[in-house]
């Protein structure tokens, strides 16, 4: 058996992967981007198991077992985290998931607006006294 097309089907695979993790801002469409980068692994694995009969018999093949356990525990938790997501925010876009939470005394803004690196606490506001990275 030619190893160069499973190889190859593999990487094209990842790649393919890899671009939808980085440009969708879909978290569906993420998921389902890294479920196939998962395969492409799973796919070089079998493909290197039969190959190469390396010291472990059937090793990629467990392995590929391992990344499919994964794999389904991945999805378990993303699905429940896009799921609690659109019930929070109407949408499961991406790009609109604030990173760092509001606290109770921190004035002005929008409530889902993400907390800039430049403000500091609520209470130098509340003072008077501007940040030094706004003046």
């Amino acid at each position: 058996m030619r190893p160069v097309i499973p190889y190859v089907t593999a990487a094209l695979l990842f790649g393919l992967g890899v671009y939808g993790v980085l440009r969708r801002r879909n978290a569906v469409l993420v998921l389902m981007a890294v479920e196939l980068m998962l395969n492409a692994v799973n796919l070089i694995l079998v493909t290197a198991d039969t190959t190469a009969r390396a010291v472990l018999p059937h090793g990629g093949q467990v392995f590929a077992l391992f990344v499919i356990v994964l794999a389904a525990a991945e999805i378990g938790v993303g699905l429940a985290i896009v799921l609690q997501l659109y019930r929070m925010r109407a949408s499961v876009a991406v790009d609109e998931i604030p990173l760092a939470e509001r606290h109770a005394g921190e004035a002005g803004g929008d409530a889902g607006e993400p907390v800039s690196a430049t403000t500091s606490g609520g209470a130098s506001r509340a003072a008077g006294v501007e940040p030094e990275g706004l003046r």
